[in-house]
């Protein structure tokens, strides 16, 4: 009876434990490819350059498929414990009038490009983001689906999982169903490669990029100016080492007027619960370099999740 009490209790923890994992955030959206093949492509121009990115928005108004198969894909994700974002909410509350942000070019001609899907993905916070490709054959009266659904880090853009197949013929069934039929088989291990990715961000920190810059001055500020005997470079690598997830972050080049840092850790949420992007860390790095015995004048700003810079100057 003890025995058979005890495994009943081992099993019901194990259901509990497996509840309360913590699970990522997704969001599900059509691929640069979908978009690109079906017209859905806009070009947005940031510091003279010419960039295409995808038109979620007309492509939601325009294209009737589209809404019911990220519903479907939604409705798996959702059955299997993932809390969403909605891709149609989103663009609906995302300000449309918000003017392309001016770019800020630094001392060594740097500057931060920022555009529509940037301030998409800064809005929503996923923490992945599902790109979902499909294609609808028919052969006489069968249909017949192909689909990729590719997992990416919604800060890094890396590539975290992917999964392909096709559905079998049909001669009644709709997309969407198609879709799910297509899908389905090999969800499990797409969404357990999702898990796996996101276990290793709570335990290790999310990864973010990390600029800092000179503006010309008149003064000759630079990152080699002393405080107690220490260049200021020296005083945020310092800072870094202490406040990056075990001290993970690489700096991989730095003069007297840059430093750039990749792999930076951060962790995933604050100490409220909120998740962390790296415009929360710069800002703390900010706040810091404002503060004495340094009071800097900086600006911040931001590229989307995983990118930030700060701007220094006196």
């Amino acid at each position: 009876m003890r025995k058979t009490f005890l495994i009943l209790l081992a099993s019901a923890l194990c259901v509990l434990a497996a509840a309360q994992a913590k699970r990522p955030t997704i969001m599900v959206v059509p691929s640069d490819l979908w978009c690109s093949q079906n017209g859905f492509m806009s070009v947005d121009n940031s510091m003279g350059e010419a960039i295409p990115v995808p038109n979620y928005r007309l492509a939601l108004m325009t294209n009737a498929e589209l809404l019911p198969v990220i519903s479907q894909i939604n409705g798996l994700m959702a059955d299997r414990g993932f809390p969403l974002k909605n891709l149609e909410s989103e663009i609906k509350a995302l300000n449309t009038s918000s003017a392309e942000n001016a770019a800020i070019t630094s001392k060594d001609g740097a500057g931060v490009k920022t555009n529509m899907l940037d301030e998409l993905r800064q809005r929503a916070r996923a923490d992945i983001i599902i790109q979902l490709t499909w294609t609808l054959y028919e052969t006489g009266p069968k249909k017949t689906v192909t689909y990729t659904l590719q997992g990416l880090d919604s800060y890094t853009n890396k590539e975290i999982a992917t999964s392909t197949g096709t559905s079998e013929p049909s001669f009644t069934a709709e997309l969407p169903l198609l879709l799910q039929e297509a899908v389905s088989s090999r969800m499990e291990v797409f969404c357990d490669r999702l898990q796996a990715y996101f276990d290793d961000l709570l335990e290790n920190g999310r990864e973010i990029s990390f600029n800092v810059r000179v503006f010309d001055n008149p003064d000759g500020f630079d990152l080699e100016k002393e405080y107690d005997g220490k260049e200021l470079r020296e005083i945020i690598e310092d800072w870094m080492n202490e406040n990056t997830v075990n001290h993970s972050y690489n700096l991989v080049d730095d003069s007297e007027v840059f430093m750039n840092f990749e792999s930076v850790r951060i962790p995933l949420y604050d100490e409220r619960g909120r998740a962390m992007a790296a415009g929360n860390f710069a800002r703390n790095l900010e706040k810091y370099l404002k503060a004495e015995p340094f009071n800097i004048p900086i600006k911040r700003d931001n590229a989307g999740l995983g990118k930030a810079s700060l701007y220094l100057f006196k």
